[in-house]
């Protein structure tokens, strides 16, 4: 596969818009954010963001547009939000009814987007202190999962937490703790480390999202909170539409991933 971590996020951005690289986005543009979407109508704005507020470990806002621009001002200028990500998802009233490769075709004047942190965004800070991510070094997307974790409700809006999970050697998991707890704005430190069935997950060699991971004797799971939640909640509350990434398929911003860290 070819090697695009060192590439600025700006020509990666072009290559998706073109259509040339339609995957996954774990391991591309190194050391730059990147963010989870969920774009609803205005009517239904002020309750997501209020529901991105009480819930910040799955949804850390990054940014919001103004009201019917797909322009991501703060973190990507010049970026277009309905074209810029590898694949993403339309949810009508609860249900994926498509995936897509851009979003023209449904952008309405009255579509305010949300970019959240994404997990991502830490993992070259856990290369870099030696701990593995096996996502990557197995070139597949993230495990994800849907747990028993209520989030804050607010609003239309209510649903599970989704975390991703990354297999992490036992004697590096404390090492993985205080890497991820330097960036509260891509989710932070894990919010559960070990036994999957605490929080719900039955079959952890099946994730709701993502594609299955190898995890070698001595490794222990550990769970982030993700971006997808917003799928889990869009499913359970059935708003009349919900755009989102397809999860794994990120935008990539220009903001580096230090420009977040706290210590």
């Amino acid at each position: 596969m070819e090697d695009l971590s060192a590439i600025h996020p700006k020509y990666i951005r072009e290559r998706i818009r073109r259509g040339d690289l339609v995957r996954p986005t774990a391991g591309l543009a190194e050391g730059y954010v990147q963010a989870n979407l969920a774009i609803v109508p205005k009517e239904l704005a002020y309750d997501f963001l209020l529901f991105a507020q009480r819930n910040p470990k799955p949804c850390p806002i990054l940014d919001v547009t103004d009201i019917g621009s797909p322009e991501p001002k703060l973190v990507a200028p010049g970026a277009d939000l309905r074209f810029d990500i590898p694949k993403y998802r339309i949810y009508k009233n609860g249900e994926l009814a498509e995936e897509v490769t851009d979003i023209a075709s449904y952008w309405r004047d009255d579509l305010v987007a949300f970019l959240l942190g994404c997990s991502f965004s830490f993992e070259g800070a856990l290369l870099k202190a030696g701990v593995p991510v096996r996502h990557i070094e197995q070139q597949c997307n993230v495990p994800m999962y849907i747990t028993n974790i209520d989030c804050t409700p607010a609003g239309r809006f209510h649903g599970k937490m989704v975390v991703s999970m990354r297999p992490v050697p036992q004697h590096q998991v404390v090492r993985s703790v205080q890497v991820t707890s330097r960036f509260p704005a891509v989710h932070g430190a894990p919010v559960h480390i070990g036994d999957p069935a605490v929080i719900g997950i039955k079959d952890i060699t099946c994730p709701d999202f993502g594609d299955p991971v190898l995890i070698k004797p001595g490794e222990t799971p550990v769970f982030w909170a993700c971006g997808v939640t917003p799928q889990s909640v869009a499913m359970t509350t059935r708003p009349e539409l919900m755009i989102t990434h397809a999860p794994g398929h990120m935008f990539i911003c220009d903001i580096r991933d230090e420009d977040l860290a706290v210590l």
